[in-house]
């Protein structure tokens, strides 16, 4: 070990509290890499795991091979696995309604495809032999026609030729350029239901139904997938063995390899990890470039002697780079420990959720991954080198007797520290004194006050992600009183009603509702309109007629006659053939920096329209009829679709008893069909419904939701990026007070001779401790005054990414007060307590040592 090398080591020793603290730094900043890194390679696992169980663990599909090929790939030499099924042939789907797909696909399946292949089923059971054949649900919702199990349907079984061409899943359907040559009459009988499998294409021109390969038959045709043991050469293996032939890539599960085109994912994984990681570089650098910077000016003089006996600047580069090199031998492998062990802790408590968010049947689990580690310890080990390399060439660049003298550090100039006398009656001497020490030097000062500045922004930024993403759960929550949404667009009612006192039975379901929507037109008068919205919608002449789009909800008799009732309103002149309506007309202004402004529409609290009934956006006149309406303020059930709201800024809805629903339909009008259930539990629910929806043969497009689904995937999304991102900030925070705390303590040390003399020369305890208070004031008060407007602007743009950009109707920005004033006491706090660290150390040094101290 050179004699430099020994110096430094001396000297870290010397600063025992500094090398300790900047040994913290590069552990938070360690761990902090490596847990992202960490956390990044777990994610990705579980990604990987959730899309093998969905959509099977092969990596390509090798479409219309032969026997003999299927035998050659089995013993190709980077092959992991293998698995095969025979493609019967095509039959034709009488009825289908979709013309892209107007075939059924039989697929022959063995044990080991059954085993491996993913197969969702919903109802019944699998195929147990060659005269047994499940059916894929999308059959009935793509195409039209229902099966159900139990029924028997014979095929005409063959092959789509293109003249000569033989044609399979992967050819998209040509109409006119293709025909079916039929082979063999086949019959089956249904024994179940499943979902779509995952690794039928979407532009495959028959639905697959899945029954047991018949190995007494010569087909010789089939869809072979294979997994390779390096999946990272699955593009060259595919082109270099298909030759000719046509193969598929499993892009579902390589896309999160980030092997397939589609790269999203991982680019997004990768930009925000990224991102991540260039703020905790950016924390860190500035941590320990402070460090090493301080460590330079307390080795100034040194550095200047040392030079002046002929050390070169390289050796004094190399000397600082050595201290470095030293502090991450200890920092970064205990960080990387940390990293990974806090990750470790934080998984359980977020596993769950990610269940509910992507994959319930997949755990995430910790994968620590070598190369992600390597990359952390690089990272880290760059981060401290860049750190120590500045200060580093600054004092290998000073000149020596500027060194020696230190002249550099301190501007005495009189003009440079000169305080208004103004300024010197409000704070006294004291106070003018800690003003005038920030004068002298400003570089220490503004060091100090970024750092506390950077941790202000951090912190209230979380805090406002957090808590707007927490706002966003709960309107999202408050929105929905049911569980689970049935709609439709093209059901009669008694068809309807007969599925609703199915689906009402199903298991778990304690309540339900049903509501029918039409969307009407009623013709106004300028003059009948509020002035407030008269105003809004510039209706400057008032016997202008204009066209007010409406919605008109009918929902069960019994709940509007409770709704009648409950707002004081008498049933008799409500309930009836010509029986007054009720009806919501309320505009919405968004007020900045404020609640919404919502007033009524209309001037009357009770009028007649004329209301038509409204055709793609137009109103049919000829087919109006005259409505009484009385305003009131709310409706009793919650729409399934607000048709006028989603266009204006208004909504105007009108509700009646479901009794009178047949007087408003006309043979052009179509209903949105809603039923709402709340379940015990939604989730089995759903399935037993789907199964119900599946048996009555319901051909027309529905959708059944999940919402509780939702809300629970959007709780968790909530709580997972909750705990992120406190955890990332307490850790960033963690590295600004580390950096705050070495940038006083060690300025204060600097500061001996001065503070000894000042006490040398009379001042009080109490005089003295007043200057200091005086100093964390005004380094508090900078602080704040840059740091929480910074900060405001952070949270404001936060709440315009989240919430902004939707247009959310009531969902106004919200100032951060709570995390503001936690972080004005903190930064007060902080900086309080390392004053109070580091004025404790001063007074304990005799006054006379620190006068002759002249390394400082």
């Amino acid at each position: 070990m050179n004699i430099f090398n020994k110096v430094t080591l001396q000297s870290m020793k010397k600063s025992r509290t500094r090398t300790f603290v900047t040994i913290i730094g590069v552990v938070l900043s360690a761990a902090m890499i490596t847990a992202v890194a960490t956390f990044g390679t777990s994610l990705l696992n579980f990604l990987i795991n959730g899309s093998i169980v969905k959509y099977g663990g092969w990596h390509v599909e090798f479409l219309e091979v032969n026997s003999s090929f299927v035998q050659e790939r089995t013993h190709d030499k980077g092959v992991a696995n293998t698995v095969a099924y025979q493609n019967i042939g095509y039959a034709t789907l009488k009825d289908g309604k979709s013309p892209e797909k107007p075939y059924l696909f039989i697929a022959g399946f063995n044990e080991k495809a059954f085993d491996t292949l993913p197969i969702s089923l919903i109802s019944g059971r699998l195929p147990k032999n060659s005269s047994e054949i499940l059916v894929p649900v999308h059959v009935q919702i793509k195409g039209g026609v229902t099966f159900k199990v139990g029924d028997t349907i014979s095929l005409s079984v063959g092959s789509r030729m293109n003249g000569k061409k033989n044609l399979g899943q992967h050819d998209p359907y040509v109409s006119g350029k293709e025909a079916l040559v039929p082979k063999d009459e086949k019959t089956y009988t249904v024994v179940g239901i499943c979902e779509r499998p995952g690794f039928e294409e979407h532009s495959a021109p028959g639905y697959t139904l899945i029954t047991k390969a018949d190995t007494s038959e010569k087909t010789d045709s089939f869809s072979l997938f294979v997994t390779l043991k390096n999946p990272r050469q699955v593009k060259a293996y595919a082109s270099k063995t298909a030759g000719a032939g046509v193969y598929v890539f499993n892009d579902s599960v390589l896309r999160f390899m980030g092997i397939s085109d589609d790269k999203i994912i991982n680019t997004l994984l990768y930009t925000v990890g990224g991102i991540l990681v260039a703020i905790i570089m950016l924390g860190s650098i500035f941590l320990i470039y402070n460090s090493f910077n301080i460590s330079l000016n307390e080795r100034t003089r040194q550095f200047g002697i040392l030079s002046s006996v002929g050390a070169t600047p390289k050796q004094l580069r190399n000397s600082v780079l050595f201290e470095g090199l030293c502090i991450g031998a200890v920092g970064i492998p205990i960080g990387i420990m940390a990293g990974i062990g806090s990750i470790g802790l934080v998984i359980p408590i977020v596993a769950g959720n990610f269940g509910n968010i992507a994959y319930s049947t997949v755990p995430l689990t910790l994968s620590v991954s070598v190369s992600a580690i390597v990359v952390a310890a690089v990272v880290s080990l760059v981060t401290i080198l860049i750190s120590a390399y500045i200060p580093a060439r600054k004092a290998a660049n000073t000149p020596v007797m500027e060194s020696i003298h230190q002249t550099n550090e301190v501007k005495t100039e009189s003009k440079a520290v000169k305080t208004s006398k103004f300024i010197e009656r409000i704070y006294g001497l004291e106070g003018t004194l800690a003003l005038k020490n920030f004068k002298r030097n400003k570089r220490r000062y503004r060091s100090i006050v970024l750092s506390l500045t950077l941790s202000v922004v951090l912190f209230v930024s979380g805090s406002a992600f957090g808590t707007t993403l927490k706002r966003l759960s709960e309107r999202s929550i408050m929105d929905f009183d049911y569980d689970i949404l049935f709609t439709n667009q093209d059901m009669d009612d008694s068809e309807m009603f007969l599925l609703y006192d199915k689906l009402k039975t199903a298991d778990g379901v304690y309540e339900s509702s049903y509501q029918a929507i039409l969307a009407y037109s009623c013709a106004v008068k300028a003059s009948d309109f509020s002035d407030r919205y008269r105003k809004d919608a510039d209706y400057t002449a008032p016997d202008q007629t204009v066209h007010l789009p409406m919605d008109i909800q009918f929902i069960p008799d019994s709940e509007y006659l409770n709704f009648i009732k409950k707002i004081g309103l008498s049933a008799k002149e409500y309930t009836g053939e010509d029986a007054k309506m009720i009806a919501v007309a309320k505009e919405r202004v968004e007020k900045k920096g404020g609640p919404d402004e919502v007033f009524d529409m209309f001037a009357s609290r009770s009028m007649t329209f004329s209301a038509a009934p409204q055709i793609n956006d137009k109103p049919k006149l000829e087919q109006g009829q005259s409505i009484n309406i009385t305003f009131v303020d709310t409706y009793p059930v919650d729409v399934i679709s607000k048709q006028s709201s989603k266009k204006n800024s208004y909504v105007f809805m009108v509700v009646a008893p479901y009794s009178l629903k047949e007087k408003f339909e006309t043979p052009d009008t179509h209903a949105d069909i809603g039923l709402s259930f709340l379940s015990k539990n939604p989730s089995q629910s759903v399935a037993n419904m789907e199964a119900m929806i599946h048996d009555a043969g319901i051909t027309s497009a529905y959708t059944l939701f999940n919402v509780y689904t939702t809300v629970e995937q959007y709780r968790s999304l909530t709580f997972v990026i909750d705990v992120f991102t406190y955890v990332f900030v307490i850790m960033i925070s963690l590295i600004a007070v580390a950096n705050v705390f070495n940038t006083i303590s060690t300025n204060i040390r600097l500061r001996r001779r001065e503070l000894a003399m000042l006490r040398s020369i009379g001042m009080s305890d109490r005089d003295f401790n007043k200057m200091m208070n005086f100093e964390c004031i005004f380094y508090g008060m900078r602080t704040l005054l840059f740091g929480i407007p910074i900060a405001t602007i952070s949270s404001w743009l936060i709440y315009e990414g989240l919430a902004g950009a939707e247009r959310i109707d009531n969902f106004n920005y919200v100032f951060p007060w709570g995390s503001m004033a936690i972080s004005v006491i903190s930064v007060l706090f902080i900086v309080f307590i390392t004053m109070l660290y580091a004025i404790s150390k001063i007074k304990k040094e005799d006054i006379i040592d620190a006068l002759r101290d002249d390394m400082t």
